[in-house]
């Protein structure tokens, strides 16, 4: 027997969003791992993988029945929305703790859990499916404008698109269409009403049925029509948790989840909080790292508690903020130039990290013709002891960075 209980991680994702992830798993569990990829930042944290073919859910469950049979698991976690099915499905076939694979499903498919939301009487967005233009015209006379426009089962906001006019409703339809027909779950599309007011998500924490929310996120987004995320701020104190929590935590319910993190997406209006969506996972974008900066609370950690059947601690242990800024070139074209001032990196203890995800060369395009993996260059991460705080240090440090991009003819 190991010295620690030993968690199956599938899909660990990327170093530079995900590493987080693991090494905070690593520090409290021995790690097998479940990859596509062979290991390379990732050795430092595991002690056994296996290396499949991730899109195919026979080969990951042979390979996760492969790790089991070298090693005495206590669960199986993944924090990789495209995988969160058949991770369901493994955990379940080797007996171990787990949502069920219909639940994951529910919380997969948007317009299966806005068929839950409205049976359990939590208020989100209006919604009707449409397969054809023909169809989604029909839909916003019914719904009005402006309206959204977003795949039945995507994520990070690709392919969502806002139409306030019926003359955008090809083009918008078209992008939204393009994006789902690349899920392999469900390749429809969905108009829905617009929520008007402000975006935040809330971070929950469910544990035999009772769900903690324990931090809200503050979200920044690109310009309309597009809902690409730009930044996030995490208050520790922010006054609007208690506010949000109730609608998280019936949101949760009603999709049947018992065990798990959730990041639960709504918005507020007219100062009510209506359901987007909930994601039956830790929140990308770096949130889970803000949640720990600004309350001391592991997210990853908890993640894989839960998975082993354990209660999680969900003990603050810090009181202050943090926020991301994304960074985008002003136009898309050729990554030319991209630095921070250094004296002002060096002395400035408060500016927590800035990532480059692109190189020099490499080319950036914004929407329409790109979104969330091919328009950013990279981001950064502050601390301070407020909201207040973090956005006016989010705001010193964008003076001192660049980023350049030469049109491409």
């Amino acid at each position: 027997m190991p010295a620690r209980p030993l968690v199956l991680v599938v899909s660990p994702g990327d170093e530079t969003y995900r590493g987080y992830c693991l090494e905070q798993v690593a520090a409290a569990y021995d790690v097998v791992l479940l990859t596509g990829t062979e290991p390379s930042w990732e050795k430092p944290f595991i002690v056994d993988h296996t290396v499949v073919n991730l899109s195919d859910p026979a080969a990951l469950l042979a390979g996760g029945r492969a790790l089991a049979e070298r090693h005495d698991l206590a669960g199986v976690v993944t924090w990789d929305e495209w995988h969160l099915v058949p991770t369901a499905r493994l955990a379940r076939a080797l007996g171990l703790s787990s949502p069920s694979v219909e639940v994951m499903r529910a919380c997969r498919n948007k317009a299966t859990a806005r068929t839950l939301y409205a049976r359990h009487g939590v208020p989100s967005a209006a919604s009707m499916r449409a397969r054809t233009l023909l169809e989604a015209g029909l839909a916003t006379m019914t719904l009005g404008l402006p309206a959204v426009i977003k795949p039945a089962a995507f994520a990070g906001s690709i392919g969502v698109i806002r139409v306030d006019q019926p003359e955008e409703l090809p083009a918008a339809f078209a992008f939204a269409s393009a994006s789902a027909s690349r899920s392999r779950e469900d390749t429809g599309v969905l108009v829905e009403e617009y929520l008007d007011g402000p975006e935040v998500s809330v971070e929950c924490v469910t544990h035999r049925g009772v769900t903690t929310a324990v931090a809200v996120t503050r979200k920044h987004l690109g310009p309309a029509p597009y809902f690409d995320e730009t930044g996030h701020t995490v208050d520790a104190a922010d006054p609007l948790l208690a506010q949000v929590a109730p609608a998280a935590a019936a949101a949760v319910k009603a999709l049947g989840i018992t065990d798990g993190v959730q990041h639960v997406e709504l918005r507020l209006v007219d100062g009510r909080p209506r359901l987007i969506e909930v994601n039956a996972r830790i929140g990308g974008d770096m949130i889970g790292h803000l949640v720990r900066l600004a309350t001391g609370i592991d997210l990853p950690r908890v993640a894989a508690d839960l998975a082993c059947g354990r209660a999680p601690d969900l003990t603050p242990t810090r009181s202050g903020a943090a926020g991301t800024r994304m960074l985008y070139p002003d136009t898309s074209g050729t990554l030319t130039a991209r630095h921070i001032n250094q004296p002002f990196a060096a002395h400035t203890p408060w500016l927590r990290q800035v990532q480059w995800i692109r190189e020099i060369g490499d080319q950036l395009v914004l929407p329409p013709d790109g979104g969330l993996f091919t328009a950013r260059a990279g981001f950064y991460i502050v601390t301070g002891r407020t909201t207040a705080e973090v956005t006016e240090r989010l705001d010193l440090a964008a003076d001192e960075i660049t980023v350049t991009t030469r049109a491409d003819r």
